[in-house]
Formats: structure tokens, sequence, C-alpha cells
């Protein structure tokens, strides 16, 4: 008899082991999942604060770098202002001279006229 009651005996035992192990195992499963979620919760606090630490020294760097950059664009006009008005000047000057020599030599200009626009024909045909 003895064989048969421990059969049964072991049975419940083996059943409240398992419940046992289940109710660990669900334990361990929630205990992971709220440490999960903390971690996930502390990663996101992470990425907010580097990217807050990275607009605040690209801002300090930009605020930095301003002045220098508003300089180089300031002289980069200035030169680009002062180019035109050489062209300017050496077109007027160009015009003036073209002017006083049809003036002065009126065949011998259009010669060369003539000379300067038969070359560059023949530049451009090649």
């Amino acid at each position: 008899m003895m064989a048969t009651s421990s059969v049964p005996n072991n049975v419940r035992e083996s059943g409240k082991e398992t419940r046992e192990a289940r109710k660990t195992a669900l334990d361990t499963s929630g205990d992971i999942q709220s440490e999960l979620q903390t971690l996930r919760d502390e990663f996101r606090l992470f990425a907010e604060q580097v990217g807050n630490i990275i607009s605040d020294k690209g801002s300090a760097a930009w605020r930095r770098a301003r002045p220098s950059i508003e300089g180089v664009v300031s002289d980069a006009q200035e030169k680009g202002r002062e180019a035109v008005d050489a062209v300017r000047e050496v077109t007027d000057n160009f015009v003036d001279a073209i002017d006083k020599s049809i003036e002065n030599r009126p065949y011998t200009t259009l010669a060369l006229f003539a000379v300067l626009g038969f070359m560059l024909g023949a530049i451009r045909h090649r």
C-alpha cells in the first residue's frame, strides 16, 4: 500500500513544486519587465540630456563663431563691391579710349576692329 499511497503524494508534491516554479517564474518575469521599463526610462532621459548638451554646445559654438562668420561675409561683400567698381572703371576707361581713338584715327580704329573680328572668327571656327 505504501507504493500506491506514495504515488499520489509524489504527484501532489510535483504539482506543488510546479506551482511554486510558475509563481517564481511569474515573479521573476514581472521583475524583469519592471527593470526593463526602468532601463528604457533611464535611456530616454539619457538621450534627452545628451541632446540638450549637444544643442547647448552647438548654440554656444554658433554664438562664438557668428561674429567671425559675419566678419568674413562682410569682407567678402566689400571685396565684391570693390571688384564691381573696378570692372566699371575699366569698362568706362576702355569705352573712353575707343571713343578717343575713333575721333582721332577713325580708319585705323576700324581696321583694328576688323582684324580683331577676323581673328576671333578664325579662332572660333577651329
